[in-house]
């Protein structure tokens, strides 16, 4: 069973990091937006959008590529910390 919440854990994360990105080719919901979130369009590419007009827009897949490795990279060191059990029983540091 926790394998399983891992994995569903794992795509919904996936997810998001695709949406953000310039990659998300579906559109699933109507324009209005997700959950009527304007901001939340079909279309994804929501960095592009959020750096726009701005200085690090020519570099917005070199953030989005450095943002998900971060996020990836603490996610796991959460899973880490929450699924490590020392021999005794306690959590290990």
């Amino acid at each position: 069973m926790r394998r399983i919440i891992t994995m569903a854990i794992v795509a919904f994360i996936a997810t998001i990091m695709f949406y953000i990105s310039r990659f998300w080719f579906l559109s699933l919901w109507p324009r209005s937006g997700l959950f009527g979130v304007e901001q939340l369009r079909p279309q994804g590419g929501l960095l592009a959008r959020w750096l726009r007009g701005t200085d690090a827009a020519p570099f917005e897949l070199i953030i989005w590529a450095t943002g998900c490795f971060i996020v990836l990279t603490f996610t796991q060191k959460l899973y880490d910390r929450l699924t490590a059990v020392s021999d005794t029983g306690e959590d290990h540091d």
